[in-house]
């Protein structure tokens, strides 16, 4: 059966989702035409990109490098915008049917809503997204015929264990983790971790906030804030289980017992590429999978006292309201000071508890109070700033 060509808009191309996704477009040219490139800063990445796949439009959400893109991509007959109003604007075109979001972090919640609006088919790659207003976004793509196609490796696997099943009832899902670079260390040996370290994953290659989420658990935690919305399960039904050889990518569990496990090599490009062909799988030469080169597959469970941001995760999706878009907006502060050798690794931990016990809960939030509570938190987060900064060993 031939594949239907696909005219796909790219957010964030010049980060790691981006750049592999454009690698299946390369390997499929006759089944994708790339209408639409965005990104934050990378503008000499994003002129590489567009001068290769010659989209209609980018957009560079900095708008003080607009003058060097445009520039560059004029004479192509490509146009230029800049700004994120431009993103949010540019996925509702009619030139384009699917909406790849791999925009990082809250940066990505009103394109995706604006591209959900205009009837745009969705790959999600942005977590962040239904961790901040799940409620919200899932609701809006039941009302406009939406699709929701997952891309993280582990939401993949499970709607892949579910094809052929959603009739059945799911009894508990298990998300896979990988553990991290820290995996097995106590709370006494994180204390003196730097950046470096933790931006060592051993078995995925991704960017650096994603990276420093993975060695905290709080990308596990974000994934289970997400997968509640996406298979619209209680938190009861969700379970983290740590898998260090990352081949097991996550497991459905039925109500007779049954258990279905998608597995695979670690490569983010198979569920890309699964989630912009659905129901179609393409021909791919991706690396294969060899058991005789595994002979021993492990679990174990999450330490939650050491990891603590894993069980922040759990309690805001038990709370609900706002209280997970205050946990992701904590996060990317914390983060981001992280990376700047502002905080110290634990100190991500205390100063998302502060916030959560700092920033007023609203039960039952509208978009308006998403962005509000996001731009509250970031402000209680940075005041707390110079006091970690201050505690910090």
């Amino acid at each position: 059966m031939k594949f239907p060509q696909k005219h796909i808009a790219i957010l964030g191309s010049t980060g790691s989702i981006g750049t592999q996704a454009l690698d299946v477009v390369a390997a499929h040219p006759e089944s994708f035409t790339v209408e639409i490139l965005t990104a934050q800063n990378n503008a000499e990445l994003l002129i590489e990109q567009a001068a290769a796949f010659r989209p209609n439009v980018v957009v560079i959400a900095n708008e003080s490098l607009y003058d060097k893109v445009f520039d560059a991509l004029d004479p192509l007959g490509i146009q230029v915008y800049a700004g994120a109003k431009a993103i949010a604007d540019v996925v509702q075109m009619d030139s384009i049917d699917t909406v790849l979001t791999s925009m990082v972090g809250y940066s990505g919640l009103i394109p995706t809503v604006k591209a959900i609006e205009a009837g745009k088919q969705i790959a999600l790659a942005n977590k962040e997204t239904l961790v901040v207003a799940g409620e919200l976004v899932t609701a809006l793509a039941r009302e406009k015929g939406v699709n929701i196609y997952p891309v993280d490796s582990e939401h993949s696997a499970i709607f892949q264990c579910l094809v052929g099943e959603f009739h059945n009832p799911i009894e508990k899902i298990l998300l896979t983790a990988s553990g991290g670079p820290f995996r097995g260390k106590t709370r006494d040996e994180l204390l003196h971790v730097t950046k470096a370290q933790a931006l060592k994953h051993p078995n995925w290659s991704m960017g650096a906030k994603i990276t420093i989420d993975s060695a905290s658990l709080m990308n596990k935690g974000l994934e289970v804030i997400e997968a509640k919305w996406l298979f619209g399960l209680e938190a009861s039904q969700i379970e983290v289980v740590v898998h260090p050889q990352s081949i097991i990518h996550s497991m459905v569990q039925f109500e007779d017992g049954s258990i279905k496990a998608q597995m695979g090599l670690p490569d983010m490009r198979l569920p890309i590429q699964f989630a912009l062909t659905y129901p179609h799988r393409l021909k791919a030469d991706f690396p294969r999978f060899n058991f005789a080169q595994y002979p021993s597959l492990t679990f174990e469970q999450p330490d939650l006292k050491t990891f603590r941001n894993l069980q922040f995760a759990f309690d805001a999706l038990e709370r609900g309201g706002n209280m997970a878009c205050i946990v992701n907006a904590a996060n990317e502060v914390a983060v981001a000071a992280f990376l700047q050798d502002k905080v110290g690794f634990l100190q991500m931990s205390d100063l998302i508890e502060t916030c959560m016990n700092t920033v007023a809960f609203i039960q039952q939030p509208t978009l308006d109070d998403y962005i509000e509570t996001d731009t509250e938190t970031r402000r209680v987060a940075e005041s707390l700033m110079s006091k970690f900064e201050n505690l910090k060993i």
